[in-house]
């Protein structure tokens, strides 16, 4: 009985060893497959995430623009964008029977006064009469040498070459300018001013120094007199009243056909837009934004400021390539618009241009050889197509009910 009941616990044993090392191989066998099935979900990541790059990348490819200059490529020698019918893609603003507001096209009294009172101020002449007496917002011509203990400090001399300066503009340090008011041409004076406490010159800074002034004259602006026209604006007008009435009606017609421009763009629309057209609008734009880019970057370089890396930096709100293209193709196509609704009341109007006589009036106005270059470098189906614009407007300008 005794080894029977030792046999039997010898067995017991046994078969808890086998049973625990089945429990053991089960353990090993499922972390092996723990581990495969991680790593397969790992290399599954990986190969999705290059994948996804590689993928972002031709996608990028695919939709990136290639810069270019040919302007007429898309355009026959008259100016037309080739392969459309623009009769059945532009549905025209009714822009006949348009009433212009007087209200929106009228010159403002301010604009007007403002454009007199800026080409006055351009012709502005140095007055050396001694009658002239010096005011607060006077531009005074002047030399002077500064001096701190009766020895001339460095930087503070005119040197001879005259300077203008506007009296309370800052410019010099405080109480010089006033003290210059009510003195003439002619006249040699003394100033005394003291440099602030900050100046960033330490060897000058708080110290009051004596400048020896020389007043050659003031600046005047002329008034619009009848006499200033006829010297100057003889073309244009003989009388001031005339002169006025000339500025009056150049922002008279500058309104008109923004207004104009504005009322048969927003008001017209387009069925379709043709493809080829807007991809070159698309590669000279990308041309004029790296252009730029490249402006801007030698700009900073002189300046020491961090230049742009992307061409997409000089565009507002645009961050990456992608955005940038989606804004190249929205920009391309508002030009594709306009060059289609300008083309369809070009064609519904019957009007016409003369290149030949087109290129004479340009080699008159700016010679020969910019007309050369233009042709070079615009092609002839492009200058038409700018002439078509003007002509249009001038036609609209021509036939527009304003009340």
């Amino acid at each position: 009985m005794e080894m029977a009941k030792k046999e039997t616990e010898e067995l017991s044993k046994s078969k808890a060893k086998r049973q625990e090392r089945q429990k053991e191989i089960a353990r090993e066998r499922k972390q092996k497959l723990i581990g495969k099935m991680i790593g397969i979900i790992i290399a599954v990541v990986i190969i999705g995430t290059l994948g996804g790059a590689i993928g972002f990348q031709i996608y990028k490819a695919a939709i990136r623009t290639t810069s270019g200059t040919d302007f007429s490529a898309c355009l026959t020698d008259e100016g037309m964008i080739k392969n459309v019918d623009v009769a059945s893609t532009v549905t025209l603003a009714d822009y006949e029977n348009l009433v212009v507001p007087m209200s929106e096209v009228a010159a403002t009294e301010d604009e007007v006064n403002s454009d007199i009172q800026s080409t006055l101020d351009s012709h502005e002449e140095l007055k050396e009469d001694s009658s002239l007496v010096i005011k607060d917002g006077d531009t005074v011509n002047i030399d002077y040498v500064g001096s701190i203990d009766g020895v001339e400090f460095e930087g503070g001399n005119s040197n001879g070459e005259g300077y203008d300066l506007e009296i309370g503009s800052g410019s010099f340090i405080d109480n010089f300018e006033e003290q210059l008011i009510g003195h003439k041409p002619g006249e040699e004076l003394t100033v005394t001013a003291t440099f602030p406490d900050d100046y960033s010159s330490t060897d000058l800074a708080g110290k009051e120094a004596d400048f020896a002034v020389s007043i050659h004259g003031i600046y005047v602006v002329p008034e619009l007199t009848d006499e200033f026209v006829q010297e100057n604006f003889s073309d244009v007008a003989s009388t001031a009243d005339e002169y006025r009435k000339s500025i009056e009606d150049k922002y008279y017609n500058q309104h008109l056909e923004e207004y104009l421009h504005n009322y048969i763009i927003d008001n017209s629309t387009i069925s379709s837009y043709p493809k080829d057209y807007v991809k070159n609008l698309k590669s000279i734009t990308k041309y004029n934004d790296e252009y730029t880019l490249q402006y801007y970057n030698q700009m900073f370089a002189q300046y020491g400021m961090d230049t742009y890396e992307n061409v997409w930096d000089t565009r507002d709100g645009i961050d990456d390539e992608i955005a940038y293209e989606h804004e190249l193709t929205d920009r391309a196509k508002e030009m594709a618009a306009q060059a289609l609704i300008y083309q369809a009341i070009y064609e519904k109007a019957g009007l016409s241009v003369d290149f030949e006589a087109l290129t004479a009036e340009m080699t008159e106005d700016y010679g020969e050889e910019y007309v050369t270059g233009m042709k070079e470098n615009y092609g002839q189906g492009y200058m038409i197509q700018a002439e078509i614009q003007e002509v249009v407007m001038d036609y609209l300008v021509a036939n527009a009910n304003v009340q």
